[in-house]
């Protein structure tokens, strides 16, 4: 099997089109003639296909809310059994974690405002920065990812950061000005639950402590942006240790009746810790329990 390349494929700019998932292949920007992810569970998906092959795919542009593969009926793009976090799933995820970029193809028959009217185009690198289980439109399990544009100052080049590290240069990583459209949060709701708790984790107590001072992570119970719209509000966000943060937002753990379970096992880990300033919106644990539960592991 040949080596999976991360990141831009050398002589193939952003743009590109292909008369067909053969061409597509051939050139090594997503190898997979059929498949819609081309990865593993074990090193990470490289690429995808965007093109109307799933009823809850969204694409926004710069914003895609991809719907992993498995349990669809390609005849009718109906969701028919529940999708498994594994493969393609799973790679995604594990870009997702470990910060890889993804090659993002679409196809004539995604959403018309972005896909080429024919064929299908090499829209560039994306990167993925959240994944979730939700019940789909035909009521099965499907997997979702979030994946935003990689600002890429290389894309205008023509070449990939891996041909600079084959090459051994050592110059400084490129910069260049670009206007990105982000949520608009408000800093001082974390820093506030972050001083409320003296910056003490919730979950298991932990106390960082840097030369310039104490450290602690504003979390969000639900998740802020599409599709969950969470609200930027005190009582949706937690005072979190960087690894306890982790393992929530990635679904590893959710709280329930003031208890922090484990959702890959069910066994009950911790108490949250609370303080009387500090109400957290139950409806918000609800949510976020939902989105653990939905994985099929309780």
């Amino acid at each position: 099997m040949a080596e999976r390349i991360f990141g831009h494929i050398p002589g193939v700019a952003v743009g590109t089109l292909f008369a067909n998932r053969r061409e597509l292949s051939t050139a090594g920007v997503h190898r997979p003639v059929q498949a819609g992810i081309c990865g593993s569970g074990k090193e990470g998906a490289e690429s995808i296909v965007v093109s109307g092959g799933y009823r809850d795919d969204e694409d926004h542009g710069d914003l895609v809310i991809y719907t992993g593969h498995g349990g669809n009926d390609p005849a009718t793009k109906k969701q028919v059994s529940h999708q498994e976090f594994h493969v393609g799933n799973k790679g995604l995820a594990i870009s997702c974690d470990s910060g890889l970029p993804v090659r993002l193809v679409r196809g004539a028959n995604g959403d018309p405002a972005h896909s080429p009217t024919e064929g299908y185009r090499y829209d560039g690198l994306f990167t993925v920065t959240r994944y979730w289980p939700e019940t789909g439109l035909d009521g099965f399990r499907i997997w979702r990812f979030e994946l935003c544009r990689f600002e890429d100052p290389t894309e205008s080049t023509g070449h990939s950061v891996a041909e600079d590290h084959l090459a051994g240069s050592t110059q400084p990583a490129p910069r260049e000005q670009a206007t990105v459209q982000r949520i608009v949060r408000n800093t001082s709701i974390g820093t506030r639950v972050k001083a409320l708790h003296d910056y003490r984790c919730q979950i298991c107590e932990t106390r960082i402590e840097t030369l310039a001072g104490p450290y602690a992570e504003a979390a969000h119970i639900r998740p802020l942006g599409r599709p969950h719209n969470g609200p930027d509000v005190e009582s949706n966000v937690l005072c979190l240790c960087p690894n306890c943060h982790v393992e929530f937002d990635r679904l590893a753990i959710y709280v329930s009746n003031d208890f922090v379970y484990s959702a890959l096992t069910g066994e009950r880990t911790n108490r949250l810790r609370t303080v009387r300033r500090h109400v957290i919106d139950a409806r918000q644990l609800e949510y976020q329990k939902g989105l653990c539960q939905t994985n099929g592991n309780q």
